[in-house]
């Protein structure tokens, strides 16, 4: 495992938030079954980038030897099943209790998964043109500034390769809620892009840290899409997906979550 010395305070934060939400058993931390690896190994598997809709078969390459690098998708899930599929897979997370859930799959399961511990924005542990594949399902809400995600995917993508993504409806963080109180009578009280290092109160933050919450941020559209174009990618695939709690007011009213399929062409 290699360790990323190079992190910001809100980042440490965020990291102890998960590692929390692993003692919890958030449901993006239960790591997949032996069922579900045992059909993945014979050709049968789906997984996520956003909270429902699974990710279209044909956005995928041949997984066979495919070199994947899961970025901030720890948990025991995604990973897993991309190795059961034959591919060579790259784990790289900020939460060490998420990156332990792939490595408790790969041994239960005789899998061969690389766990790195990092900083999405910061891949520089990996060489240029390294993956075919990377999977990043919803987190870069976790992080202040998306573009240089964009860009760093972009470097290490080979030419042709796939940058699979999930992110946030910025139209999610317009409101003042948390999935504690989710208001039937929500209000805007917010502008986007967001932060909850600057929305926040002192006592707010202070009750963030004991509850085990993270540090959230609502991305603008033009960071979250053109920013991928800006990086260089050409974007071939969309889809939008609903809120992840069914009793959310918003998940009858509008998608809050987008999927996105980019292409490295040269």
């Amino acid at each position: 495992m290699i360790y990323n010395k190079k992190m910001e305070s809100y980042l440490r934060h965020n990291q102890n938030a998960w590692d929390k939400q692993v003692e919890k058993k958030n449901k993006w931390t239960i790591p997949v079954s032996l069922e579900e690896i045992k059909q993945a190994r014979q050709g049968n598997w789906k997984v996520v980038l956003t909270p429902w809709i699974p990710v279209p078969v044909d956005w995928f390459p041949e997984m066979k030897n495919c070199d994947v690098l899961c970025l901030a998708s720890a948990g025991g899930q995604q990973a897993p099943i991309f190795a059961a599929a034959g591919a060579n897979v790259t784990v790289f997370d900020l939460s060490e209790k998420q990156l332990d859930q792939d490595k408790m799959v790969a041994a239960r399961d005789n899998l061969q998964i690389k766990t790195i511990h990092g900083n999405m924005t910061d891949l520089s542990v990996f060489h240029d043109r390294q993956f075919d594949l990377i999977f990043h399902p919803v987190a870069n809400c976790f992080i202040h500034d998306v573009n240089p995600v964009w860009r760093e995917t972009y470097r290490v993508l080979k030419p042709g390769g796939l940058l699979l993504s999930g992110f946030a409806n910025p139209i999610l963080y317009l409101f003042d809620e948390t999935e504690d109180d989710a208001s039937q009578n929500l209000q805007i009280t917010r502008s986007i892009p967001y932060s909850d290092l600057h929305s926040l109160s002192p006592q707010q933050k202070a009750e963030y840290k004991e509850k085990g919450y993270a540090f959230e941020f609502g991305h603008s559209l033009d960071d979250l899409i053109g920013g991928q174009i800006r990086a260089g990618f050409t974007i071939t695939g969309f889809y939008e997906d609903r809120h992840h709690l069914k009793d959310h007011p918003l998940y009858k009213i509008i998608p809050t979550f987008i999927a996105t399929k980019a292409i490295k062409k040269s």
